[in-house]
C-alpha cells in the first residue's frame, strides 16, 4: 500500500518550540505517519510514524484552548485552531493510531531480513485472494438460499391455487351436488405446516466482514466512532456500543463512492425528502472495498484518488481467477522447478541460489496449500452456479405455470360475479 496517500488534512496551528511561536499550516494523516506543513514556507516541520506515538490527548490551559497534544516518544507536539473542530481530528487520529498498533504489534517487525520479503509478500497476496474467494462463496451461498426460498414460495402459491380451484369448483357446483361441502378440507389442513417450514428458514444471513469506522452522517461535520458490517443481505452501520444506527438492504443502496482507499460514502435516494447518506473512514477499509465492489458492481464509483490505488478493474472475478492465479503459479514453479532457467551457466546458478533464499521451503508448502484451497473453492463455486442455473430454470417454469393458474382462476371468479 502507498504510504504517501493523504487520508485527511486539517487547517490548524502548530506550536514551534524552538522559536516559541505558533505557525499556521496543515496537519495531514497518511496510512503510517502524521505530518505538519507550514502554509507560508511550505516546509515540512513535523513528521513522525504512527507507531512512535505514545499518547493522543485533548488538552487546554489558561493560554491555550481547544488544543490537541500528541506525545511522540519524549517529544510533545501541540496543535490548536483545528478545523472543523478538535473532536473530529482527535477521533480520526486515534482510530488510525490504534489500528496501526493492532496491525503492527512489533515495531521492529519491519527490520526483518530481505530474504523472506518476497515469500511473505506472495503468501499475503494469495491469502487475501483466498479470503476474497471465501467472501464470494458466502454471497453465492446466500443467493442460493434466496432461490430456495423463492421455490418454497412458488410451491405455496401452487398449493393455494389448488385450494382456490376446489373452492371455485364448489361455488360453481349445483346446490344439490352431494360432495359440495367436502372439496376444500384436505388442502387447508396441510397449509399451516407449509407456512411453518417457510418461517423456519427466515432470517438466515451471515457476516462477511466487520470493521471499525469513523462515521459522518449526511452534511454534519461531527464524527463518531462505530462499526461497519458487510452482510450477505445488506450493510449495517452501528455505534461503538454495537447499537444499529442504520441498515441498508441491498436494494436500498443507490450509489457508493470510493473517495480514497480508506474512505467511502453510501447513499440512498428519496423523492420528496432528504437522501440518507453516510461517510465512513477506516484504516481497514481496503479490506471491505473489494467486497463492496463485488456486491454493488453497478453502483460503486471510484473517484480519482481511489483509482490511483485500486486501478481501473473491470472484473474482480477475472482479476482473482486469472492474474493472481497465474502469477502465483508462475512464481512457485520458478522456486520448485528451478532447472528451467539454468541456461546462463554460472550466473544462472548464482541467481538460482539467491532465489532459493528469497522464498523458503516452508513458504513454498504454505503457498501450495493456499492454491489447493483456492482450487477447491473454485470447484465448489462452479458446482453451486450449475445448481442455481437449474433452479432458475425451474423457477421460470413455475412462475409461468402460476401466472396461467392465476389468470384462469380470475376468469372463473368473474363469471361467478
Amino acid at each position: 500500500m502507498n504510504a504517501d496517500i493523504c487520508i485527511h488534512a486539517w487547517p490548524c496551528s502548530y506550536y514551534l518550540d524552538t522559536e516559541k511561536r505558533w505557525v499556521s499550516g496543515r496537519l495531514s494523516l497518511t496510512p503510517v505517519a502524521v505530518r505538519f506543513t507550514a502554509d507560508k514556507t511550505r516546509e515540512l516541520l513535523v513528521s513522525f510514524h504512527l507507531s512512535s506515538i505514545s499518547e493522543i490527548k485533548k488538552e487546554s490551559s489558561s493560554l491555550i484552548f481547544s488544543s490537541l497534544t500528541i506525545l511522540e516518544k519524549t517529544t510533545k507536539h501541540w496543535f490548536s485552531s483545528l478545523q472543523p473542530n478538535r473532536n473530529v481530528v482527535f477521533n480520526i487520529l486515534e482510530h488510525f493510531w490504534r489500528e496501526q498498533l493492532l496491525s503492527c504489534p512489533g515495531a521492529g517487525a519491519q527490520a526483518d531480513s530481505l530474504q523472506m520479503t518476497k515469500g511473505k509478500e506472495l503468501t499475503g497476496l494469495l491469502a487475501a485472494s483466498q479470503k476474497r474467494m471465501e467472501d464470494t462463496t458466502k454471497v453465492l451461498h446466500y443467493q442460493g438460499e434466496q432461490f430456495d426460498n423463492i421455490m418454497k414460495g412458488l410451491n405455496k402459491i401452487d398449493s393455494e391455487m389448488d385450494v382456490a380451484d376446489r373452492l371455485l369448483t364448489e361455488l360453481e357446483s349445483p346446490s344439490w351436488w352431494p360432495f359440495r361441502g367436502k372439496l376444500w378440507k384436505g388442502p387447508l389442513e396441510a397449509k399451516p405446516k407449509e407456512e411453518a417450514t417457510i418461517s423456519g428458514s427466515k432470517n438466515q444471513e451471515g457476516v462477511i466482514i466487520k470493521i471499525p469506522v469513523i462515521i459522518t452522517h449526511g452534511t454534519n461535520s461531527n464524527v463518531m466512532p462505530g462499526k461497519f458490517t458487510l452482510l450477505v443481505s445488506g450493510l449495517e452501520i452501528s455505534d461503538s456500543n454495537s447499537q444499529v444506527i442504520h441498515r441498508f438492504e441491498l436494494k436500498d443502496v443507490d450509489d457508493i463512492k470510493v473517495h480514497t482507499p480508506y474512505e467511502v460514502s453510501i447513499r440512498q435516494r428519496f423523492i420528496g425528502k432528504p437522501d440518507t447518506s453516510y461517510r465512513l473512514l477506516s484504516a481497514r477499509m481496503p479490506e471491505a472495498i473489494p467486497v463492496l465492489e463485488m456486491q454493488f458492481s453497478k453502483k460503486i464509483q471510484f473517484l480519482e484518488d481511489a483509482l490511483g490505488f485500486f486501478g481501473a478493474r473491470k472484473s474482480p472475478q477475472a482479476d482473482l481467477g486469472n492474474s493472481i492465479w497465474q502469477a502465483a503459479t508462475g512464481r512457485i514453479a520458478s522456486v520448485v522447478q528451478p532447472g528451467s532457467s539454468s541456461g546462463e551457466g554460472g550466473g544462472g546458478q548464482a541467481q538460482l541460489q539467491k532465489q532459493k533464499q528469497i522464498v523458503s521451503e516452508s513458504e513454498t508448502q504454505e503457498l501450495k496449500q493456499i492454491l489447493k484451497k483456492l482450487k477447491s473453492l473454485a470447484l465448489e463455486t462452479d458446482t453451486e452456479l450449475e445448481r442455481q442455473d437449474e433452479v432458475l430454470d425451474v423457477i421460470t417454469t413455475s412462475v409461468d405455470r402460476a401466472t396461467l393458474n392465476i389468470d384462469k382462476q380470475n376468469r372463473r371468479m368473474k363469471k361467478l360475479t
